[in-house]
């Protein structure tokens, strides 16, 4: 607890693995309810939309979150060489 009261240890990164899931889950609905949205239902290309929403979300959001979780690296191997 004290390591990240005086911010020796970030706890952030451990949120953006939470946030990446709840990302992951949103793109899975959201590509779901597009399958299924609109007047005419259930069609061939809400299907294909649906599927390129669900996939490019996920892939959106693991980029995203990688990128962060990069910055986060860059800060302890700074922190790292600091020390020597």
């Amino acid at each position: 607890m004290k390591d990240v009261l005086f911010f020796n240890n970030m706890l952030t990164p451990k949120i953006i693995t939470f946030v990446y899931w709840i990302l992951l889950l949103a793109a899975a609905v959201g590509g779901i309810s597009t399958m299924f949205m609109g007047y005419e239902g259930f069609t061939f290309g809400n299907f294909l939309k649906g599927i390129f929403y669900a996939l490019a979300g996920g892939v959106g959001a693991r980029i995203w979150c990688e990128l962060l979780i990069v910055l986060f690296k860059m800060n302890e191997a700074l922190q790292d060489l600091r020390k020597k």
